[in-house]
Order: structure tokens, then sequence, then C-alpha cells
């Protein structure tokens, strides 16, 4: 069976999350910034870097970046965007990496972990980061506060997009939150239609940070969003967590 996660990330990703825009991107570049306090010139990777929003701004703030993605059509979207060709863009598994270590900073931005089956999969990203970074480099792992996941969830959503109706339909059960979206054209009810699958697995902070001891990342603070403010379980939408490599 194909896990989701390769067939979601395609051309309608685009047009289903086209929300997501650079000045957004530009705003949570400049918090992270603060929070990894990194000199100009460090090597940067953005792991599962999508469209490539972050990756760009961060190199047009001086760092040397690497935006790695295993989608070929977001990674075609940030080459077009990136005019400058200023970052280097690989397409490759978050689990294995193709990449020698020694960045000076990874960031895993937006949830973009906890898309496998079995925990074991997923350390073994947190493992590839801990590689990856030099001795005392430092991480962001951006991920959902399950807590809030559950109590804000909408069931059932309808809007529209060029021309398309996109509706969605999400549940969490049996630890994972999933989305179900369907594409479908506006116009005559002429053209395909089209559904895709979301699943991520639903990790408690405490189940989390204990992932992150085991793989020899160190947390130093844990941010509810990218408005600074701590994280708490009950009203922090986000748990964002900032640390380094352990040696």
């Amino acid at each position: 069976m194909t896990e989701w996660y390769k067939d979601s990330f395609g051309e309608d990703y685009l047009i289903v999350y086209k929300h997501r825009d650079v000045a957004g991107a530009n705003r949570e570049v400049h918090r992270m910034i603060s929070w990894l306090d990194l000199p100009k010139g460090a090597r940067v990777l953005d792991l599962c870097c999508g469209m490539g929003r972050h990756s760009i701004v961060l190199a047009q703030m001086g760092y040397k970046v690497t935006g790695v993605d295993l989608s070929k059509v977001l990674l075609q979207e940030a080459s077009h965007l990136d005019e400058q060709e200023q970052v280097e863009w690989v397409c490759a598994d978050m689990r294995n990496l193709p990449l020698e270590g020694g960045y000076d900073a990874v960031v895993n931005l937006f949830t973009s972990f906890g898309y496998f089956r079995d925990d074991q999969e997923q350390e073994k990203v947190l493992h590839e980061i801990r590689r990856i970074l030099k001795p005392d480099g430092r991480f962001i792992i951006d991920y959902m506060n399950p807590s809030y996941v559950i109590r804000h969830l909408v069931p059932h959503s309808v809007r529209s997009i060029e021309g398309l109706q996109i509706e969605e339909h999400r549940k969490v059960e049996d630890g994972y939150v999933s989305k179900q979206i369907t594409l479908r054209p506006m116009k005559d009810g002429q053209g395909d239609v089209r559904t895709h699958q979301e699943r991520v697995k639903l990790y408690t902070y405490e189940e989390f940070m204990q992932m992150l001891q085991e793989a020899g990342l160190h947390v130093q603070q844990v941010h509810g969003s990218y408005q600074e403010d701590k994280y708490d379980e009950q009203n922090s939408p986000r748990m964002i967590f900032v640390g380094y490599r352990k040696e």
C-alpha cells in the first residue's frame, strides 16, 4: 500500500495550501533566527522544505541553506521561486539523508513529522537530525499540540479556490489525526474529482520529549506559537521544540 505522503504532496497540494504565503514565512523565519542565535553564513538544513518558502527567506538573510523534500513537484516549485538560485535543493527521504554532517542548524516546520506508522520510523528522523548537526548544532522541530488539536478540530469544512471546491473531513482516530481532502470542479461539474489523504501520529509533549532525549537532542525551550509564547498544554496551538545536539 502506497503511503499517503507519497501521493498527497503533488500539484493539488499547491492549490490546497496556496494560502501559505512568503510574508508569513518572513515573520516565522525572523522569530526562528532569534531562537537559534546563528551567525551569518551558518549552514542550515530545512528538512521537509515543501515549496521552499522558509528556505528562501533563510538564504536571503545570509545563511547557506539546503532544502530537502521527498516531493519532486514541491521541489520544482521551490526551485522556481528561488529566482536567485541561493538554495541547494535535494530530493530525499527524511529518514535517510544523502548529506554529510556539519550543519549549524536543522529546522523541521509545520508538523512535517509523524508521517509514518511505526515509532521506530519517526525515531530514524530524529537520529538523522542529530547526525546531520555538528556538535552543539541547533534545531527547531515545529509540531502540532495534540490536546489543542483534539479540542479544536473542525470535522468538516468547504471552501473554493481556482474554480475548485475543496472539501475537507478531519478526525482523530487510533492515535492519529487524519484529513481527507476532495477537490471537485465547480463549473458544470466537468472534470475529475480528486481525493487525497493526510495522516499524522499524535505525540504528547512527554512522548516527544522522551524521543528527543533518546535521540541525543537536548531541548532548551518549547514555544506554543511563533508569537514566542511559552508552551501551554491546553491553550497552545503548537509545540515548537528548540535545542541543540548533545555530544
